[in-house]
């Protein structure tokens, strides 16, 4: 089963057949989580960096900022199995698709909130492909752990 994830939102899953997919990540950036033991995989689509922006949107939706959504994803990881210790992070997102002289650069600032906070709770970035001006399609089977990125002319691994 395919679980799609939408902007602010995160999806989680122990079942070896789903696969987890986020769309069109501009400067909105994925956080890509796995355990590989116990085969529990995870992926938020943030699109801003703090909820003090938006305190009752970071009620409704938490995933959406990087410092509200971020805990409770790795909450909703350990309660489907996985060990925290154990989990290999990826990105992917983070470009300047529409700010072009970089004038509010919300996908550098992204990534800033989302290391920052991973580096706080001991997490660090195994692999990222970030920034420049491509929008993104990201998926990650739960069997195997495997990254794929699209956009309209390719498709890759991370």
């Amino acid at each position: 089963m395919r679980l799609d994830v939408g902007i602010g939102e995160f999806g989680v899953s122990a079942r070896l057949e789903d696969e987890i997919k986020t769309y069109a990540l501009g400067s909105c950036v994925a956080v890509i989580a796995y355990d590989q033991e116990r085969h529990v995989a995870g992926l938020i689509h943030i699109a801003l960096p703090e909820a003090k922006v938006n305190l009752d949107k970071a009620k409704k939706r938490p995933g959406y900022f990087a410092d509200s959504g971020l805990p409770i994803f790795l909450q909703a990881l350990e309660r489907q199995g996985a060990n925290r210790r154990k989990l290999r992070i990826k990105l992917a997102g983070g470009a300047s698709i529409m700010d072009e002289n970089r004038q509010f650069d919300i996908g550098r600032r992204n990534m800033i909130a989302i290391k920052r906070f991973l580096w706080k709770v001991g997490l660090g970035v195994l692999r990222e492909d970030v920034g420049g001006t491509i929008s993104r399609t990201v998926r990650i089977e739960v069997k195997t752990g495997e990254v794929t990125i699209s956009n309209a002319k390719s498709v890759w691994s991370l």
